[in-house]
């Protein structure tokens, strides 16, 4: 297995960096547990993924072992991803109290760049992997823009009170161009830098770690949307899901709100 020339061959499909790491780790793991790529040793190595891992993990190397067949030109043993079982409602969505006393402490603390990390994560709906790529000159043009799957194009933007905000913080270090967010060397941050760095404060503060990691602020940004603009196609597009009924699962409740609710309303 050539995994460099399958890599290239994953890139020039546009994937995010995650997926092709995901893709590739498949691939490898199937060739750890099968010599020969062929229909039985698929069916056994997917019949094994699903008695050792959650569904989620299952399609996502499924859909990997695809791609890898798709390049091997071996189309015809194209497996079939399984079922995954919706859930009614929300897990672990960080709540409004805890987002407002995460942003005021960081604040408070003049830990600005970690202020506007988290920041722009709820207010923009960003994916961690496309936070790190953000510049001062898309916070002076109010958005930027993302080429995911098919060289289609998604625009982000940046609620106009926080480019003010942003950009008075990043004069008064005299950055007008470059990346936002760097880590102690002067180089991009990476991404499993901020999630780290997320938990460390949630340690810090007191606060649910399950909670505190970048995808949660993205549901944040979701939910809120909804709820002061109740527009499900306009969210879609925003948070750059393909298809509307991904978005469907912000008008649930999160599990927290749910069990919330169940206090206060059942007294019998």
């Amino acid at each position: 297995m050539n995994t460099i020339d399958f890599e290239a061959f994953l890139r020039q499909e546009n994937l995010a960096q995650n997926t092709i790491t995901a893709y590739l780790y498949a691939v490898k793991d199937y060739y750890a547990h099968y010599k020969e790529l062929n229909k039985r040793n698929l069916i056994a190595y997917k019949s094994y993924m699903i008695d050792n891992f959650k569904p989620k993990t299952v399609n996502l190397r499924i859909l990997g072992l695809n791609k890898y067949l798709r390049y091997v030109g071996k189309s015809r043993l194209h497996m079939k991803t399984i079922k995954e079982q919706q859930r009614t409602y929300l897990e672990n969505v960080i709540s409004n109290a805890d987002y407002e006393f995460l942003k005021n402490r960081l604040r408070t603390e003049k830990n600005r760049m970690w202020y506007f990390a988290v920041r722009f994560l709820a207010a923009t709906g960003a994916r961690i992997s496309e936070l790190i790529h953000l510049k001062t000159e898309h916070i002076t043009a109010g958005y930027f823009d993302i080429y995911t799957k098919g060289s289609k194009v998604r625009r982000i933007y940046i609620p106009k009170i926080l480019c003010a905000e942003a950009i008075e913080w990043l004069s008064e270090q005299s950055r007008f161009s470059g990346y936002v967010f760097m880590n102690q060397y002067g180089q991009r941050i990476t991404t499993r830098g901020i999630a780290q760095q997320l938990k460390n404060y949630a340690i810090k503060y007191g606060l649910n770690e399950k909670v505190v990691y970048p995808h949660s602020f993205r549901h944040r940004f979701a939910k809120n949307f909804l709820d002061k603009f109740n527009d499900i196609s306009l969210l879609a597009d925003l948070m750059g899901h393909e298809s509307i009924e991904t978005t469907r699962i912000y008008l649930r409740r999160s599990s927290d709100e749910q069990q919330e609710i169940v206090n206060k309303v059942i007294t019998w």
